[in-house]
């Protein structure tokens, strides 16, 4: 029998859907051992989905997870558009929070490389409403 078309391009997708879970995995348990508690993995608002928020003291990290073949490509894959549709989830979250007055929120990206650990970039951007 001859594989349809679809199939092919099913199969491209379901693989990056597993490359990203399992980046997402490793840069979770990159954050753990640095002293982060996991709040929320893939929260998803209508405004856009957030990889991880990571909570360490009063600082909240909302992390973009990308598994790219170099650091730059990694930071170049975090267009505008879509800081801007983190930050409206992110702000959803904040809202359905109780007591989050006190605390500080950052905006990260962990790059998760080939045969590396995964990089940690603190404070990629500043939110446009911060």
């Amino acid at each position: 029998m001859k594989p349809r078309a679809g199939d092919e391009a099913l199969r491209a997708k379901r693989g990056f859907f597993r490359k990203g879970h399992r980046a997402e995995t490793l840069a979770a348990w990159a954050l753990r051992l640095k002293g982060y508690r996991i709040l929320a993995r893939r929260y998803r608002t209508p405004s856009g989905e957030i990889d991880l928020i990571a909570r360490r003291g009063a600082l909240v990290a909302i992390v973009e997870v990308k598994a790219r073949p170099t650091l730059q490509a990694a930071m170049d894959a975090v267009t505008p558009a879509a800081q801007t549709r983190i930050e409206r989830a992110a702000d959803l979250w904040l809202s359905r929070q109780k007591r989050t007055a006190h605390l500080s929120i950052r905006f990260d990206i962990v790059a998760v490389l080939p045969r590396r650990w995964p990089v940690h970039v603190k404070d990629a951007w500043r939110g446009h409403s911060r």
